[in-house]
């Protein structure tokens, strides 16, 4: 679980960085293509996203934000109480604890939600 969970950083990284500003203002309230999607379980919906800063330091609250075999998921979403506003942390050493061993960034949700990835 490990592996998938680095792969997913990864691969969220590494999407959001290959992407120009020119991208992100053509698809202005979504995000670009390529971009991360998360699935809100409180919510049942997917948000487009785009990843802001890719590595923030272990400092303040952090929602997390976890790999699984349907893609990225959370429990809260935009609107709900729990929401942080895109500031998420992967669990990296699966000990469910916010440690320094762990992946902090900043990636908003842009609504609206949707049924289907």
């Amino acid at each position: 679980m490990k592996s998938l969970k680095v792969i997913a950083v990864i691969a969220l990284l590494g999407s959001a960085m290959m992407m120009n500003s020119a991208a992100f203002a053509r698809d202005k309230g979504r995000g670009s293509e390529g971009s991360p999607v998360v699935y809100v379980t409180s919510q049942g919906l997917w948000y487009d996203s785009i990843v802001v800063v890719p590595d923030l330091p272990f400092r303040g609250n952090f929602q997390q934000l976890i790999p699984t075999e349907m893609g990225l998921t959370t429990e809260f979403g935009p609107g709900e109480v729990g929401h942080l506003g895109g500031r998420w942390w992967i669990d990296l050493n699966d000990d469910q604890i916010m440690d320094a061993d762990d992946k902090y960034f900043l990636c908003p949700l842009l609504g609206p939600g949707r049924d289907t990835m």
